[in-house]
């Protein structure tokens, strides 16, 4: 009970996350690595992806028939690209070609 009572703690509370520590075998610190460069790999595909969305939706917002329909086939390559390399799950890449598709079918048919 001293130890609870007398705030000698050996844990401290103002240093927020644990600090990783290093694996100390050779297979773990390679896993260690290959992550690193996996995750800068997805980031950048996600990026793309997001991106490539994104475009598709401001030349629909924008009104510009042409361009939305340029964008969006360059988009669903891709989203489907990305989607069959697992990043984004491959009924997410599907929803928002559907969205998109809509999207610029009804600007198609509004101009």
């Amino acid at each position: 009970m001293k130890g609870l009572l007398s705030g000698s703690s050996t844990h401290t509370m103002a240093s927020g996350k644990p600090k990783k520590k290093n694996p100390r075998l050779a297979s773990g610190r390679k896993r260690v690595r290959q992550d690193i460069k996996i995750n800068a790999a997805n980031t950048s595909l996600r990026s793309k992806y997001r991106t490539a969305v994104k475009n598709v939706e401001k030349a629909v917002v924008a009104g510009d028939k042409t361009k939305a329909t340029e964008l969006f086939a360059k988009m669903q390559a891709v989203v489907d690209t990305i989607a069959d390399k697992g990043i984004f799950h491959k009924n997410k890449a599907a929803r928002d070609k559907s969205r998109l598709s809509a999207k610029v079918k009804a600007l198609a048919t509004a101009a």
